[in-house]
């Protein structure tokens, strides 16, 4: 992944159990992370290891396979978590999903959310995201896109030859084809390296090429 501006580093991790492309950001020793799937601890373990000041964390949505690790790594360090409100109500029904890998429970007095909507924000010295919503997969979720570097992490919204599902609580197949409609008419430059929330990367001419609904 891009790695140049102001010691900006980007990396996708398959933290155990491998499932979920994570990404964690940095720039010098702060970082933050999207999607933080896994075990809280091996966090713990990898932020320390690299001597990395975790600033924040971004969900993409909020199903488990994206947020198991967010609410105890926002309580540990005293950061903000982000995720959009309207996937607040998915939380809970997460831990079936945990259950099911083995991973701990978000119990009733998890660290809460912060709302994040869609905007241009600054996420470290010097690096910007743009927040895009992208309902359809859950009602709340949302892409980030780093204009600076031509990185666009798409969550479950879109993969390299399909769409996120829709079947599961909050999922509207309506509202997710409008917002892949939305993501394809930005006209992001064909080079921009994409990261998925699961299987392999791509880039938008790749999407362009191989996804039947990116069109």
């Amino acid at each position: 992944m891009p790695e140049n501006k102001q010691e900006t580093k980007f990396e996708i991790l398959h933290m155990a159990p491998e499932n979920t492309n994570s990404v964690l950001v940095t720039v010098g020793n702060e970082a933050i992370i999207f999607d933080a799937w896994g075990n809280s601890q091996d966090w713990e373990k990898l932020l320390e290891s690299r001597g990395l000041r975790l600033r924040a964390i971004y969900s993409t949505h909020g199903h488990g396979d994206h947020i198991s690790a967010a609410p105890l790594l926002a309580e540990k360090y005293d950061v903000p978590w982000y995720l959009n409100s309207e996937d607040d109500v998915l939380i809970s029904w997460s831990n079936n999903l945990l259950k099911y890998f083995g991973l701990p429970l978000i119990e009733g007095n998890y660290r809460r959310s912060k709302d994040i909507e869609e905007g241009t924000f600054e996420v470290l010295p010097g690096l910007n995201i743009e927040v895009i919503e992208t309902p359809g997969h859950t009602p709340g979720g949302v892409v980030y896109y780093f204009p600076d570097f031509g990185v666009l992490l798409t969550g479950d919204t879109l993969f390299r030859d399909s769409i996120g599902r829709y079947d599961l609580p909050g999922g509207d197949v309506n509202s997710l084809l409008q917002s892949v409609m939305k993501l394809y008419e930005m006209d992001f430059p064909d080079e921009t390296f994409v990261v998925h929330g699961h299987g392999v990367d791509s880039t938008i001419a790749i999407l362009k090429k191989e996804n039947p609904y990116f069109k």
